[in-house]
């Protein structure tokens, strides 16, 4: 049988969105379905719509709001690649930005020009996300000259706001009560800091763990991405998402390995040389236990919120605390803007381009026909 998909680029990701109506009915099988369409588990997904890389294999579910607070109603789904699962616990960023164009194209919300805005309501973390997306004679605008490290090319900016972003998932902001714990792994003891804004990160700083902190993808060894793992789950256990046995398979995607360290000048993966003068820190992330080849959006916010908080293991690395913070990443470096009320952070805000590349069905190898909606 055949679904109603859209593909779309949001930020530095892609992902296959879905309208809530085209879902299956009974959500115990929406996994299966998602597996299904993106080719999982393979790790070629040969069979699906997945490029093969945890960046490409994700899925947007949209929904018209039934609160009048929001907009829309949108749940982000990260599909493995490798395992039959899939991982709904936390959001993406990246992803977040093409909600609002998906929506405006679709026809869920009023068109505004030149500046349509989008109140997201995200269903993994329960919190608000505001994109003001552009739109020209009535259709959302691709053309413009910004442009984002990670993706070639310039488009057209959309603001996103993420606004009261803390105990996204876990409901604290630091998920264990504290601001650094020590985890101790079979070779060492390491101070860490396992922050929840907009998604829940465990930093770690490169020199803890025998690394310079600008190091580039195809640097780690198996062993360093083994030791990370470890790290990351022991943090996942800390935060009662699933055994550290288990935290690969049972809780993949959060939380989100993250490593941190002090400005630096290094070559990105694009050949530019990066100074540290134009940095306020370094971080290298990894995704589904892969090394990102940029940045996680939520990533960004919840390094952005850490590195202001008092008493991390950020806030000793970073010296400038203005309103726009400049993280370096494999890819470049992307900056995000701070607004405080009364000496707080009331949201943080990033921009990203995204567009449409695809608009048709994909074929399902089961028919769930009987389980949909508008059966």
């Amino acid at each position: 049988m055949k679904v109603p998909v859209v593909i779309m680029r949001g930020g530095t990701s892609k992902a296959v969105f879905l309208n809530y109506e085209h879902m299956p009915k009974n959500k115990l099988l929406w996994e299966e379905f998602l597996l299904d369409i993106m080719g999982s588990p393979d790790h070629r997904q040969i069979d699906g719509l997945g490029g093969a890389n945890s960046l490409t294999s994700k899925a947007a579910i949209i929904k018209k709001a039934e609160s009048p607070e929001f907009d829309v109603e949108y749940t982000f789904a990260q599909v493995s690649i490798d395992h039959q699962m899939v991982d709904f616990k936390g959001n993406c960023g990246n992803i977040s930005s093409a909600v609002g164009p998906y929506a405006i194209e679709q026809g869920m919300v009023p068109i505004k020009e030149p500046v349509t805005t989008v109140r997201i309501f995200n269903t993994n973390t329960k919190k608000l996300i505001i994109a003001e997306v552009e739109v020209e004679n009535g259709r959302v605008k691709v053309d413009g000259s910004c442009s984002i490290p990670g993706v070639p090319g310039t488009g057209s900016p959309i603001y996103l706001s993420f606004t009261q972003a803390e105990g996204a998932v876990t409901g604290k902001l630091f998920p264990t009560g504290n601001p650094v714990d020590m985890i101790k792994t079979k070779n060492r003891l390491i101070p860490v800091s396992i922050v929840d804004v907009a998604n829940p990160l465990v930093f770690v700083r490169a020199a803890d763990i025998g690394l310079k902190g600008t190091e580039l993808p195809d640097e780690y060894t198996p062993e360093k991405l083994k030791e990370l793992e470890e790290i990351r789950s022991i943090a996942a256990e800390m935060c009662r998402f699933a055994d550290r046995k288990e935290a690969t398979a049972k809780s993949p995607a959060v939380p989100k390995m993250t490593i941190v360290a002090s400005p630096a000048d290094y070559t990105d993966v694009t050949g530019s040389e990066r100074r540290a003068a134009d940095m306020d820190i370094v971080i290298r992330m990894m995704s589904m236990q892969k090394p990102h080849q940029a940045l996680a959006i939520t990533g960004a916010i919840c390094t952005t919120a850490a590195a202001f908080l008092p008493d991390t293991i950020l806030s000793e690395l970073v010296e400038i605390k203005q309103e726009v913070f400049r993280l370096a990443h494999p890819a470049g470096i992307m900056e995000t803007k701070v607004d405080f009320v009364a000496g707080h952070i009331s949201a943080i805000k990033v921009v990203r381009t995204a567009r449409t590349i695809l608009e048709g069905y994909v074929y399902t190898k089961r028919n769930y026909l009987q389980s949909y909606h508008f059966a």
